[in-house]
C-alpha cells in the first residue's frame, strides 16, 4: 500500500515558523500567498496569525465571507475579532454558531461577553452546558465567575463537580475555591498537581497563592519565572506587577512593557501609574 505523498506547503512552514518565535504580524503575509496557493494548511495559520496579532479589523473582514459560505468552523475566530472591535451582537451570533456547530471552545468566549453585558445568568448557562459535555476549561471558568460575583457557595459546587486530572485547569479553580475556604494545605497541594499535570496557568495561580494566602513573596517570583519559562497566558504582566508591589519599579518596567506592547490595556495603565503619562506636557 503507498503512503500518500506530503503536500509541500513552504510558505505556511515559513509562516507556521515565524507565529511560533512570536512574530505573527510578519506571517500574515506570506500566509496570504499561502492560502492563494492552496496550501492546505494556510486558512488555519492565517486566522491564527491575525488574531494572535491583533489584526482585527483584517481577521473579520477575511472571515466573514467565509463564514457566510457556510464555512462554521471559522465562526469562533470571527466571534472574537468581532468583540474586540466592537460588533457585539455580531460576535455573540458568531460564537453560538461557533458552540452550535461542535466548537466547545468558544463557550468561555461568549460566557466573557455576556458577563461583560451584565448577563451573568446566560454566562452561567452556558459554562454549564460546555462543561457538562466536557469542554476543558468551562468548568474552571464557570468557577471563577461564581467567585467573581461573591458566590462561594456556588464556586464550592461548580469547582468540586468538575474537578478532574484529565482536565487541570479545574484542579487550579478547585484550588482557589479551598484558599477561599482556608484551606490551605489542600490548596498548595491542587497547585502542585496542577502543574504536573500541566495545566495551562499552573505556575502563574500558584505563585499568586504563596504571595496572597502565604505571604512567600520568595516563592511567588519562583513560580512567576517558572511561568515566564513556560510563556503562560499573562506571564509579563504577573511578574511586572509583581516586581511592581515588591518595590523594584525598574526590573518591572520591561515586563510591563512588554504586556503593553502585546496588546495589554492593564499594563500599559500600570506605565502610565509607574512613568507618567508620555502625552502630558
Amino acid at each position: 500500500m503507498t503512503t500518500p505523498t506530503a503536500v509541500p506547503e513552504p510558505y505556511s512552514t515559513e509562516g507556521s515558523a515565524l507565529i511560533e518565535a512570536g512574530y505573527p504580524l510578519d506571517a500574515v503575509e506570506l500566509l496570504r500567498q499561502a492560502v492563494a496557493a492552496g496550501e492546505p494548511s494556510a486558512p488555519d495559520l492565517l486566522v491564527r496569525a491575525y488574531l494572535e496579532s491583533g489584526s482585527w479589523h483584517a481577521a473579520a473582514e477575511w472571515l466573514t465571507p467565509l463564514v457566510a459560505a457556510g464555512h462554521d468552523r471559522f465562526a469562533g475566530p470571527l466571534g472574537l475579532a468581532l468583540v474586540e472591535i466592537g460588533d457585539r451582537d455580531r460576535a455573540e451570533d458568531m460564537l453560538r454558531l461557533a458552540i452550535s456547530s461542535g466548537d466547545l471552545s468558544a463557550a468561555n468566549d461568549l460566557a466573557i461577553l455576556l458577563r461583560d453585558a451584565d448577563r451573568a445568568g446566560e454566562a452561567v448557562h452556558v459554562l454549564v452546558q460546555a462543561a457538562e459535555a466536557g469542554e476543558p476549561y468551562a468548568g474552571a471558568n464557570l468557577v471563577e465567575l461564581h467567585l467573581e460575583a461573591g458566590n462561594l457557595l456556588a464556586a464550592v459546587e461548580a469547582a468540586e463537580r468538575y474537578a478532574h486530572d484529565s482536565r487541570p485547569e479545574t484542579l487550579v479553580a478547585l484550588a482557589e475555591v479551598r484558599a477561599h475556604q482556608d484551606h490551605l494545605d489542600e490548596a498548595e497541594h491542587l497547585h502542585r498537581r496542577a502543574a504536573q499535570l500541566g495545566a495551562v496557568r499552573a505556575h502563574t495561580a500558584h505563585g499568586r497563592f504563596l504571595q496572597q494566602a502565604r505571604g512567600d513573596w520568595a516563592g511567588a517570583e519562583r513560580e512567576f519565572r517558572e511561568a515566564e519559562r513556560r510563556a503562560e497566558p499573562g506571564w509579563a504582566y504577573t511578574l511586572g506587577r509583581f516586581l511592581l508591589d515588591d518595590g523594584r519599579p525598574d526590573e518591572a518596567r520591561s515586563y510591563l512593557r512588554l504586556a503593553a506592547d502585546d496588546g495589554d490595556n492593564t499594563a500599559a495603565e500600570t506605565l502610565i501609574e509607574l512613568d507618567g503619562d508620555p502625552t502630558d506636557d
